[in-house]
This record gives structure tokens, C-alpha cells and sequence, in this order.
């Protein structure tokens, strides 16, 4: 059985940073590309960030010049330090990745993290 879990989310001022961690566990052959999606409430969930196990690296245009995302191959674990916060990156955070099993290749999400951006 697979999981992705997502953590850091909470409550920060404008301006101010926060840092996500993801970690996939289970049992898997490999996995792939892992990224970062949000969804803010009413909204459809959008693209954030993406990085492939090479360390290649794709950014949504909310998140270029603000967010950076990182990735630890040996712990099976993505990062996304998020610098500047605005109000409009509340939403809640979700980290998928791309994963090969013994019975399939498919993509995992994890249950997501809160993110609100207030003072």
C-alpha cells in the first residue's frame, strides 16, 4: 500500500514563508515525477510546482520567482518553500506523485495541507 503524506501547512502573514514537505511510503519500485497542486475553496485545483526524480523543475505561474521546490531521492520526500505569501495563496495544498508498483504505475495523492495567508 502506498501513501503520500503532505505536511508544514498553517497560518502565516503576508510576506512571510512557509515550507511544505511530502513523503510517499509503501511499498513501490520507483517513483517518478512528485509535485504540488492547490486548491482554494469554489476553485478548480491548479498546478504549482512539479520536479522529476533528475531534479528537473517546472513551476506554475502563481509559484515562479516565490516558491522553490526540492526534492530528497533517498527519503522519498518533495519540498516546496513558498517565500512572499499573499493572501491569494490560501488554499489547501496537495502533493501527487508518480509511482510504480508491483500491479501499476499511476498517480498518488496525498490528503493536503492547509495554507492561509492572514493578518
Amino acid at each position: 500500500q502506498v501513501q503520500v503524506v503532505e505536511s508544514g501547512g498553517g497560518l502565516v502573514q503576508p510576506g512571510g514563508s512557509l515550507r511544505l514537505s511530502c513523503s510517499a511510503s509503501g511499498k513501490f519500485f520507483r517513483i517518478y515525477d512528485m509535485g504540488w497542486y492547490r486548491q482554494a475553496p469554489g476553485k478548480q485545483r491548479d498546478f504549482v510546482a512539479r520536479i522529476t526524480n533528475a531534479g528537473t523543475t517546472t513551476y506554475g505561474d502563481s509559484a515562479k520567482g516565490r516558491f522553490t521546490i526540492s526534492r530528497d531521492n533517498a527519503l522519498n520526500t518533495i519540498y516546496l518553500q513558498m517565500d512572499s505569501l499573499k493572501p491569494e495563496d490560501t488554499s489547501v495544498y496537495y502533493c501527487n506523485a508518480d509511482i510504480r508498483t508491483i500491479s501499476s504505475n499511476r498517480d498518488y495523492w496525498g490528503q493536503g495541507t492547509q495554507v492561509t495567508v492572514s493578518s
